[in-house]
């Protein structure tokens, strides 16, 4: 018999399927393993930009939550977009019941234009609640700011940042450093036991970036499903999405910030 491993994304749902579940359900089956969904939102957006959000009731997240753990029983979790302080307290009791082996967290807190996602009373939640119980935090600089309160600059930033976060969390960290100057994209990743890895690669000049965070987070989901170590799990979701940007430049898909080519 076949078996592929069981990731299940929670996140929100993307209608222009650039971002979101519909990024992590293509990443994860691109790469062999079987995509499970708990929808924590709805978006009306497009290449252009995110129009509205709807929240979607705490009791129904929880229960796909519930429906998909107790019958699948994922290896891997990758937790998105969560703007409800109600949705991560059921997130938060849906990981201490079900204990996965992986939880990855995307902490989808700031718009591409700056504009914050969430409120600081979600936030707060999220450092308090839902920040302990996951195996890795994988945010941008951005976001790494509005978890810290501290800016970054440069390489020497990223350490303090993320060994910050480590030290408060007790978690590994995937600080990424896209948006810092020059050409080259920089990530520096700082496990709970205090080793450091840095992944340099050169950027790729592409009009496609849509979901570039969610489809990182989700690949990276899938590798240690798959059972490889976090350092080696982050390399090749790193060679994956380089490829699905590669793949995805001359793609003309909507007016804007199109998608990756994820297969």
């Amino acid at each position: 018999m076949e078996r592929h491993p069981v990731i299940l994304s929670i996140a929100g749902s993307d209608c222009s399927g650039g971002a979101g579940i519909q990024a992590d359900i293509k990443t994860i089956s691109a790469l062999g393993g079987y995509a499970a969904s708990a929808i924590t939102a709805i978006t009306i957006q497009n290449t252009l930009g995110v129009r509205a959000v709807q929240s979607i009731a705490p009791d129904i997240v929880r229960g796909q939550i519930e429906a998909v753990m107790d019958d699948l029983q994922p290896v891997a979790i990758k937790i998105g977009m969560v703007n409800d302080i109600q949705i991560v307290r059921v997130i938060s009791d849906c990981l201490q019941k079900y204990s996965p082996a992986y939880v990855v967290y995307d902490p989808v807190m700031v718009s591409t234009s700056g504009k914050k996602l969430m409120t600081d009373e979600a936030i707060e939640e999220i450092k308090k609640e839902l920040l302990p119980l996951v195996t890795l935090i994988t945010p941008n600089i951005d976001e790494a700011k509005v978890l810290t309160g501290k800016s970054i600059h440069n390489i020497q930033d990223m350490h303090a940042v993320a060994k910050m976060l480590t030290d408060d969390y007790h978690t590994s960290i995937l600080l990424k450093g896209g948006h810092l100057e020059g050409d080259n994209m920089c990530d520096l990743l700082h496990t709970s036991e205090s080793i450091y890895h840095i992944y340099e690669e050169k950027k790729i000049d592409s009009h496609n970036l849509h979901g570039t965070g969610c489809t990182l987070s989700s690949a990276i989901a899938t590798y240690l499903a798959k059972g490889y170590p976090m350092r080696e799990s982050i390399q090749h979701a790193k060679t994956y999405i380089t490829q699905a940007i590669i793949a995805g430049k001359e793609l003309n898909v909507g007016h804007g910030n199109g998608p990756l080519w994820h297969f």
